[in-house]
């Protein structure tokens, strides 16, 4: 086991990929010289050279449209989108023609390109630096959409995505870069869980509490806080967003009988309403209570001085598992 931040866990995993197949190659906007904003790939171009690691135009679109090229060459593109909300120019490249090349060509054409991404808050950003654009992509068909949240789930995945044949939007939680944990870099790939499953977190019995990304510690924070309450919580981090593993998840609501959702994005069409209908599908007769929502608000990322009043937070989330227990608190009366 080796001590790695998540960022320096990816920058592990891109390194590995590189050097076990000479079809993968790196692109992006500053990621070769610099080594990208939040070095992730810091030194891989003077290990590897620019031609597998290379420095692109700023222009999003372009970069997805070249990789889509390289993919039908035979090449496992790895692209990297500098910000979250830089994201946007690139969404037509993305759904219109890497999600959809290997049905509408009848299974002829795979497009192996994984996408990485920066993503959400908690690090005071500028406009258009923070955002949670996941919900976009994981409503596109022929798209896989993953989260990490601890250094070695980012190793493991990102090698996972850029060895799939399928394309990958590989979401990086921003404040969860500098975590740290132990890493095995020696693991193999076919021994480590599956790409599109989710992981209990923390065992509980009285409400499951399913999350992903950037807010699964302080899902576990939140779990350890309702302990002092009585309240057993079980935490489940996703992983996952495209496909959603609901077998995991139905599995814990089953047992509790309650069910509270977190995430950074907005509320309206979020991940949360599709996991909160699945499983009221799924367990409705097991549900002691209806489905809580804890997200962020329907409005425009804020100002940086505003982000602390936008994204969920500790009381929040403990508001949320206080609703679900029927047991009203301060915040949510002030609320009310």
């Amino acid at each position: 086991m080796t001590a790695l931040t998540m960022a320096k866990a990816i920058n592990a995993g891109l390194r590995r990929s590189l050097a076990e197949d000479d079809r993968v190659v790196l692109m992006g906007e500053d990621i070769g010289t610099l080594g990208g904003v939040f070095r992730v790939t810091d030194g891989l171009q003077t290990e590897f050279g620019p031609r597998r690691v290379m420095d692109s135009p700023l222009a999003e679109s372009g970069i997805l449209g070249t990789a889509v090229g390289m993919a039908y060459k035979g090449l496992r593109p790895v692209v990297e989108i500098q910000f979250d909300g830089f994201i946007y120019p690139a969404f037509d490249q993305i759904v219109s023609q890497v999600a959809r090349m290997h049905y509408r060509t009848a299974g002829a054409v795979r497009m192996p390109i994984t996408i990485r991404v920066p993503f959400a808050g908690g690090i005071g950003a500028a406009e258009h630096h923070s955002d949670s654009p996941e919900a976009y992509f994981a409503h596109a068909a022929g798209l896989r959409v993953v989260s990490p949240s601890t250094p070695q789930d980012a190793y493991t995945l990102i090698r996972q995505a850029i060895a799939s044949d399928d394309p990958v939007l590989f979401f990086e939680p921003k404040r969860r870069y500098h975590a740290k944990g132990d890493v095995d870099e020696d693991a193999a790939l076919e021994d480590a869980r599956p790409m599109g499953t989710a992981r209990v977190v923390a065992s509980g019995s009285d409400v499951t509490l399913v999350t992903y990304g950037g807010l699964v510690q302080m899902a576990t924070d939140a779990a350890l806080a309702a302990e002092d309450e009585g309240i057993s919580v079980e935490v489940v981090d996703l992983r996952s967003l495209s496909p959603l593993d609901l077998d995991t998840v139905a599995a814990s609501v089953r047992k509790t009988g309650r069910l509270v959702v977190t995430h950074e994005a907005a509320l309206s069409g979020g991940l949360g309403a599709e996991i909160s209908a699945s499983i009221t599908e799924r367990c409705f007769y097991h549900l002691e209570h209806a489905p809580v929502r804890i997200t962020g608000h329907d409005i425009p990322y804020p100002p940086a001085r505003l982000e602390a009043h936008h994204l969920p937070d500790l009381d929040r989330i403990l508001d949320g598992i206080d609703r679900a227990m029927d047991r009203p608190n301060s915040l949510s009366e002030v609320e009310d």
